[in-house]
């Protein structure tokens, strides 16, 4: 019998494909967060979304540059990673607040670990400065800190029993990680998040 995460022929299965979301894949990322809002504590909602609210959200990231990435397994989707606005305020436009979800039947593959490899890499060459994790239900080894922390991202403080949901408290973590130069430098002019400000002005 092929051990998990390996083919019957004990090789190890290629990796998924890491593309853009689109449309057509809205249902797939609706059912995957709709298991995570319902069965979890990493998102603080409490009733999960349907196609079209997910949809909206999905275009308005899209609209605004940020990048929404997908992992497939063939026509199966594995997962999700996106970057959106940390605040809405301008001043905090270089920094960048992620979310990964990962389907229940492809957890501990990986591909957590590939979506947020490629989701920094993408937030780096939009130009962004900071990327932030604001984990729900944030142990020191829950999965989620494990795999920020992994790939470089560092504590950045805990707010205690600020989320209730399924009957207890629940601590939300932050995590930060430098992109570019991060604070280093200033930004440039051709930066994605400063485009807005520069047309306004």
């Amino acid at each position: 019998m092929a051990r998990d995460g390996e083919t019957m022929t004990g090789e190890a299965p290629p990796p998924p494909v890491l593309r853009p979301a689109t449309a057509a894949d809205m249902a797939a990322i609706t059912a995957i967060y709709g298991d995570a809002v319902r069965n979890g504590t990493a998102s603080y909602e409490l009733e999960p979304p349907d196609a079209v609210e997910m949809t909206r959200r999905w275009a308005g990231l899209a609209a605004a540059g940020y990048p929404y990435l997908v992992a497939a397994d063939a026509d199966v989707l594995l997962g999700y990673a996106y970057a959106g606005p940390f605040r809405a305020r301008p001043a905090y436009r270089f920094t960048t607040e992620d979310s990964v979800y990962v389907a229940p039947a492809a957890k501990r593959r990986g591909v957590g670990r590939l979506l947020l490899g490629a989701l920094l890499a993408a937030c780096e060459e939009a130009g962004f400065r900071q990327m932030v994790a604001v984990i729900g239900d944030g142990a020191n080894q829950s999965g989620s800190v494990r795999l920020h922390a992994a790939l470089g991202f560092r504590h950045a403080g805990t707010l205690t029993g600020t989320g209730f949901k399924h009957g207890r408290w629940l601590d939300t973590v932050f995590m930060q990680r430098a992109l570019n130069a991060g604070s280093r430098t200033p930004p440039g002019p051709a930066a994605l998040p400063e485009r807005p400000v520069r047309a306004s002005s």
